[in-house]
């Protein structure tokens, strides 16, 4: 189906003043309010607020709205929000797919993660256009969803192409094309937006041209701690890597109990950090620098393959943008990748 972009727009307004859903809130990405950067962040919609949801992923990623930076878990008890986020990209869902099989599973059920993803709608979108840092081919991924959404757009000119993923998504299909005029897409609009995707893809190919590299990711855990040391010389283990990461899901439990309330709280946790996982006796796994910088590359690429068989990077390429050494996490890959290769 296919509907006007300014007729889809209004029926955000609407489902955010309640006349056509029951959602409390409608998340979009926001540009940044600096004119000098081009980067947006997910943003609750106001009536007056500027929106762009066909450019490249936000700052901020999708994980943050089911798997929160600091969450209380007991006593037990989570706000009874519905929410519609907008705008999210292709990266981003498969990352989701990643956190949904570590926070529900028969094994385990996490309450708030799994709460937040049953009260949460998600329309997704192309990308129109990439971030200096973005690499999701480089990973197996492309630049628009091809799973995990509810309802995805296209866009087109002035109007989007609508596709349904799921129950939820038909239900606001429905509700669409029974207040807006919308029409079946026609050949001739989806040849045209498979040419744009392919268009996108060609650029990203052409971007990532030098990050190029086999996929036996094995040779990251076969290059000796020489190479890893000196990749990792300028990380000063701040972290940031980690918590910008849409599939970084490490946490750490704290007891804030209080008089007579037994109070847990959740935060995020980072093996990045000196003190990541030290035990009673002060002990740690992983005390010298380059071997928690060696342990993050190989979850990424061999430990939640072995664990849900798919890569834990998506090829977003935030950690990169945000890293204070300056540290490019494809150069990294490359680097330790060739290395191998010559040696064997």
């Amino acid at each position: 189906m296919v509907i006007k972009v300014e007729d889809f727009f209004s029926f955000l307004h609407k489902c955010l003043d309640k006349t056509f859903h029951n959602f409390d809130q409608v998340v979009l990405p926001a540009p940044s309010r600096n004119p000098l950067l081009k980067n947006y962040y997910f943003t609750p919609m106001t009536q007056t607020g500027t929106y762009n949801l066909d450019s490249y992923r936000t700052v901020d990623p999708l994980k943050v709205f089911f798997f929160q930076p600091r969450e209380k878990m007991l006593p037990a008890g989570f706000p009874a929000i519905k929410r519609l986020i907008v705008g999210a990209k292709g990266c981003d869902l498969r990352a989701l797919h990643v956190l949904d099989q570590a926070m529900i599973n028969k094994d385990f059920v996490d309450p708030g993660y799994s709460h937040w993803r049953h009260s949460t709608t998600i329309i997704a979108t192309d990308c129109s256009e990439i971030a200096p840092t973005c690499h999701c081919t480089l990973t197996g991924g492309k630049p628009f969803a091809e799973a995990g959404f509810d309802l995805n757009l296209s866009r087109l000119g002035e109007q989007y192409r609508v596709t349904v993923g799921s129950d939820k998504g038909q239900e606001l299909l429905d509700l669409m094309a029974k207040n807006f005029s919308m029409q079946p897409a026609k050949e001739g609009i989806k040849s045209a937006i498979e040419k744009k995707r392919s268009e996108i893809i060609r650029l990203l190919h052409e971007q990532n041209r030098a990050f190029e590299r086999g996929d036996d990711y094995t040779r990251l855990q076969s290059s000796g701690k020489e190479n890893w040391n000196r990749e990792s010389l300028t990380c000063v283990g701040c972290g940031a890597c980690t918590h910008i990461c849409p599939t970084c899901y490490c946490l750490i439990l704290n007891d804030e109990t209080k008089a007579q309330q037994f109070v847990k709280v959740r935060s995020m946790d980072s093996c990045q950090l000196h003190g990541y996982a030290r035990v009673a006796g002060g002990g740690s796994p992983r005390p010298k620098m380059f071997q928690r910088f060696r342990n993050r590359y190989l979850c990424k690429f061999l430990f939640m393959h072995s664990n849900f068989g798919e890569l834990g990077c998506t090829g977003c390429g935030r950690c990169t943008e945000t890293c204070t050494a300056g540290i490019d996490f494809r150069q990294v890959v490359r680097n330790i990748s060739e290395t191998v290769a010559v040696v064997s």
